[in-house]
């Protein structure tokens, strides 16, 4: 199968999607700790699908993890761990700065490490990427990303610096610019892990391409290992909050401290909905880049971008930019044009080298 740039960026746009919205079934959960139902949509998101999906479409799946050296698995796990911070502190990003101008600043970190250090570490850039017309096209597409990231980010602490703390508040509960900014720094960081533990597991999907596995799938038995690394971290972490805050009863029904109990069936279904849909982020990206050819690389980049457009619309369907000035939505919009942008460049760079 010959890949196809443009299929390849559709599919990291349908990433996108799933990646922006999966953090809105979260807002209908009701009576449940953060720690419990980010760890019951977690289960969904590490564990059900990514073994799921891998078993429909790999031909043999356990037999191609049985062939994987420990080496490549101690690796993917390790980044896959890495990467659990990086997901654990993403959620409370959401919390402190809302959907749009959270993901701006943790995608943004994630969009130029997760994008540029494989390349410079497999010592394929020089002459690849930047020694190449395409290739600087790309580049070209990436700081025209990071250009528009800045915007998004800047129209947010403009917002941030205009309004009241009764303002803030109603657009999103728990909003504190310092604290969120901080956590969105780590977890811009720690996330870019992610695309580390993908480079180090193409041994994996060169085993699942050999057992007859369909170019679109090969990546998927690699998703159940680093996002395995992931359960991991969060797991921990949920667990000690579930210890400290005595929260483990509302997976049963116990009341909170009014006398209210959660409906157990909705919150597990709203969580199943949210896990699911932050796999298939992964699931579409993991397709997006077998269609890339040679300029996987940007796959990082694409996939950033497109989160940043959607989830900068939800933050607009959620109203955490009503009370912003005009020139401040503009600015917003102008952010968001410019991704767009950046990803037809980025599009037009990988025709070029097809």
């Amino acid at each position: 199968m010959t890949p196809n740039p443009l299929i390849g960026v559709l599919f990291h746009w349908l990433g996108g999607l799933a990646s922006a919205s999966f953090y809105v079934p979260y807002h209908g959960v009701k009576r449940w700790n953060w720690e419990i139902f980010w760890l019951t949509g977690g289960i969904f998101s590490w564990v059900l699908a990514p073994w799921f999906f891998a078993y429909v479409q790999t031909q043999n799946l356990f037999g191609v993890m049985a062939q994987v050296p420990s080496s490549i698995v101690g690796l993917c796990v390790f980044f896959g761990f890495l990467w659990g911070f990086g997901g654990l502190t993403y959620g409370l990003t959401m919390r402190y700065l809302g959907l749009s101008l959270g993901m701006a600043v943790v995608l943004g970190l994630c969009t130029v490490f997760g994008t540029l250090i494989p390349p410079i570490v497999d010592g394929s850039f020089m002459h690849e990427i930047a020694g190449t017309l395409h290739g600087q096209i790309v580049l070209l597409g990436l700081a025209v990303t990071i250009l528009g990231i800045v915007v998004v980010a800047m129209a947010g602490a403009r917002k941030d610096a205009a309004l009241s703390a009764e303002q803030k508040a109603a657009a999103v509960a728990e909003f504190n610019f310092r604290k969120g900014i901080a956590v969105a720094i780590f977890s811009g960081i720690m996330s870019s892990c992610f695309a580390f533990g993908l480079a180090a597991g193409q041994p994996v999907n060169e085993l699942s391409r050999a057992a007859g596995t369909g170019p679109l799938w090969v990546g998927l038995p690699t998703l159940c290992i680093v996002m395995f690394g992931g359960l991991v971290t969060n797991a921990l972490w949920c667990g000690w909050l579930i210890l400290r805050n005595r929260s483990a009863g509302q997976w049963f029904g116990a009341a909170d401290e009014q006398g209210h109990r959660p409906a157990i069936l909705p919150n597990f279904l709203l969580c199943a909905l949210a896990g699911t849909a932050w796999y298939f982020q992964f699931f579409f990206y993991t397709m997006g880049e077998s269609q890339m050819g040679r300029f996987g690389f940007s796959s990082w980049t694409l996939h950033m971008a497109s989160i940043i457009i959607f989830g900068t619309c939800w933050g607009f369907a959620f109203k955490e930019w009503k009370d912003a000035e005009p020139r401040v939505r503009r600015m917003v919009w102008s952010g968001v044009g410019l991704l767009i942008f950046a990803t037809l460049i980025i599009g037009y760079g990988n025709r070029l080298a097809a």
